[in-house]
C-alpha cells in the first residue's frame, strides 16, 4: 500500500495503451489481509519483498511479517502452485585500481542513492582498492554533500523521500549504532524534516566493521558503507562473503579483468561501470537472485515462461514402439539402433 499510486498510474497508461482492464487488476491492501488471499486464488506468485516473507510465501503458513497465520494453511506450497521470488540484498560494489575515479564517485552515487536507495539492486557496500580509496572518497563525498533533496514531483531534486516511518527507523537505527560503534560518517547521517517528515541525508559511513547492523543487514535507503581492500582476491571474496546474492557492480578500465571478476560475484546481475542499470534496464536479460536474494527470474524468456506450464503432446507414425513388421526383439532392437544412428548422423530430431 505504500507504493499504490505507481501501480494504478501504469494500470491506467496501460489500459490507454490498449490492454484489455480485466488482464490487468490490483488488490490494494495489508500484506497479511490481502496477501493470504491474493495467493490462495493465483495460479502463479511472484513475490518481491523481504527475506524472511518470501520464505514464508514459498512454503505457505506466514506471510507479511512473521506474524500472521493462515488459518486455511493453502498458500503456494500447499497448493502447489508456481512461485519466484526476488527479495533482500545486500549489494557490493568493486572499483578496482585501475577504475576510472572520477567515472566511479559519479557512478557511486547513482548506484546507491537513486530512489533514495529503496530500489532492491541498489549499492549498500562499496569497496574500493586502497591505492584509489583516498582520492575516491573524496570525489564520491562531495559529489554526495551536493544532492539536493526535494519533494516535489518535477526536476530539480536529486533525491527523494522515504516510502514509510519503518524505513525510516530503519536507517535511523543503523546509521547511529554503526557510529555509536565506531564508524565515522563521511557524509549525512541527519534526518531531514526540515523538508518532509521521512526525508533522511545521503549517507556515506566508513570503518564499519562485522558487528554494525548496517555491515550485514539490508538498509533499503540512502546509506552505504566503504571497505578498503588491497587485491581482487580479497574484494571479491569479502563482496561474496552475504547471505545475499542479488547485484553487484565492478569498475575497471580492463573490460577482460571486469569480465573475469563478474564471473566469480555470487549475485543474478553483475554491471561493469555502471550501477546497475545495465542489467536491469535490459528487457531481453534475465534478472532475479542467488542465494537467500531469491528463487527464479524476470525480464527475457525466463520471465515470460515462469507464468506457463509446458505440455507435451507425442504423436506415434509410421512403427509403433515395439516389435512389428515380423521383427522379434533381439531384431527390433538392431533395428531402432541402426535408426537412431542414422538420424544423429543426419542431425535429424
Amino acid at each position: 500500500t505504500e507504493t499504490a499510486l505507481t501501480a494504478l498510474w501504469a494500470r491506467d497508461l496501460l489500459i490507454e495503451a490498449g490492454l484489455p482492464a480485466e488482464v490487468f487488476q490490483i488488490v490494494l491492501g495489508e500484506g497479511p489481509v490481502v496477501g493470504p488471499e491474493v495467493v490462495r486464488h493465483a495460479d502463479y506468485v511472484s513475490f518481491t519483498g523481504s527475506t524472511r516473507t518470501g520464505r514464508e510465501v514459498a512454503r505457505g503458513g506466514l506471510l507479511d511479517v512473521g506474524v500472521v497465520q493462515d488459518e486455511h494453511g493453502v498458500l503456494a506450497a500447499d497448493r502447489l502452485v508456481g512461485v519466484s521470488l526476488e527479495l533482500g540484498g545486500k549489494n557490493a560494489m568493486l572499483v578496482l585500481h585501475d577504475a576510472d575515479v572520477e567515472k566511479a564517485a559519479a557512478g557511486a552515487v547513482r548506484a546507491c542513492f537513486s530512489s533514495a536507495g529503496q530500489l532492491c539492486i541498489s549499492i549498500e557496500r562499496l569497496y574500493v582498492h586502497a591505492s584509489i580509496a583516498d582520492e575516491f572518497v573524496e570525489r564520491f563525498a562531495a559529489r554526495t554533500r551536493a544532492m539536493r533533496l526535494g519533494s516535489a514531483l518535477a526536476y530539480g531534486a536529486d533525491m527523494g523521500s522515504l516510502v514509510g516511518e519503518r524505513q525510516l527507523e530503519t536507517v535511523q537505527r543503523h546509521v547511529d549504532e554503526a557510529v555509536a560503534k565506531g564508524a565515522t560518517l563521511v557524509a549525512g547521517g541527519t534526518a531531514r524534516p526540515d523538508i518532509g517528515p521521512l526525508f533522511y541525508e545521503p549517507t556515506i559511513l566508513d570503518g564499519v566493521e562485522a558487528p554494525m547492523a548496517v555491515c550485514g543487514e539490508e538498509t533499503f535507503g540512502p546509506v552505504v558503507s566503504i571497505y578498503r581492500f588491497t587485491d581482487e582476491e580479497q574484494a571479491i571474496a569479502e563482496a561474496n562473503a552475504t547471505a545475499y546474492g542479488l547485484n553487484s557492480s565492478v569498475w575497471t578500465r580492463d573490460a577482460r579483468r571486469g569480465h573475469a571478476v563478474a564471473a566469480r560475484l555470487r549475485t543474478g546481475t553483475v554491471n561493469i561501470n555502471e550501477g546497475y542499470a545495465p542489467a536491469y534496464g535490459s528487457a531481453q536479460a534475465p534478472m532475479g537472485g542467488m542465494k537467500d536474494s531469491g528463487l527464479g527470474r524476470r525480464h527475457g524468456s525466463e520471465g515470460i515462461l515462469k507464468y506457463t506450464e509446458a505440455q507435451t503432446v507425442a504423436h506415434q507414425r509410421l512403427v509403433p514402439m515395439a516389435p512389428s513388421l515380423g521383427m522379434d526383439d533381439e531384431k527390433y532392437a538392431a533395428f531402432m539402433t541402426r535408426s537412431l544412428k542414422v538420424m544423429k548422423a543426419l542431425r535429424l530430431r
